[in-house]
């Protein structure tokens, strides 16, 4: 598949980073940016609001298919509207990121997604978030970045974030979450999380934001991308 403008892609398992990072860089560098698990996101929520079963292949891939969404970014800041009503903070909730995992499972609604995920592939260039972009979506990506992390970490920086929101949650019971997310995705018969054969793997448990950011503009430069 070959792409109209450079694309990096970053992919990886919830809670590695990929979202924060992908923003810094696209802001960094002037590209557009795919937040993929988004897309997930925001058919299962779609789903929930119009009572569609989550485990309705069919149905859902309808759902994906007529998403009525709008991204808007403005000073590194993404809104997310669905059919007009701002979900940005609905769409990070547990309960949504854990029917968007099940969701992301199902063939129908990966082949519905994926055209609209190439789409966003626009000059001067595209940072794609996710979990299968280098693997399945851009295959020809120049450059390939996997963050990950080990699950501990992941349920710590879940935590913070959640009571950072005012929520509440157990330590344990976000950390079996992202266990059981993880195996699902792993797992699942279409486009299973990996790393592509060609990506740079990043290990960001002992690695703060900028660290990472860093490195991969480093990558950047040096394949001459940016």
């Amino acid at each position: 598949m070959m792409t109209v403008a450079p694309v990096l892609t970053i992919d990886g398992p919830g809670g590695a980073g990929k979202g924060t990072i992908s923003r810094m860089i696209a802001e960094h560098v002037g590209w557009h940016l795919l937040d993929s698990g988004a897309l997930y996101r925001l058919t299962a929520l779609s789903a929930i609001r119009n009572g569609v079963a989550v485990d309705d292949a069919q149905a859902l891939s309808l759902q994906a298919q007529n998403l009525d969404v709008v991204f808007v970014v403005e000073e590194g800041v993404m809104q997310i509207l669905l059919e007009s009503d701002d979900v940005t903070t609905a769409i990070r909730s547990e309960s949504v990121g854990n029917a968007a995992s099940q969701v992301a499972a199902l063939p129908p609604v990966r082949a519905a997604l994926l055209q609209r995920q190439r789409d966003f592939c626009k000059t001067p260039g595209l940072v794609a978030d996710g979990r299968d972009m280098g693997t399945v979506v851009f295959p020809d990506a120049p450059l390939k970045i996997y963050l990950t992390a080990s699950a501990e970490e992941r349920a710590r920086r879940r935590l913070l974030q959640l009571q950072q929101a005012g929520e509440d949650a157990r330590l344990s019971t976000l950390l079996e979450e992202i266990q059981a997310r993880d195996a699902r995705d792993m797992q699942r018969s279409v486009a299973p999380l990996k790393p592509a054969e060609d990506a740079v793997e990043l290990d960001t448990t002992q690695l703060d934001i900028p660290e990472v950011v860093e490195r991969i503009e480093a990558l950047l430069a040096e394949r001459k991308l940016a």
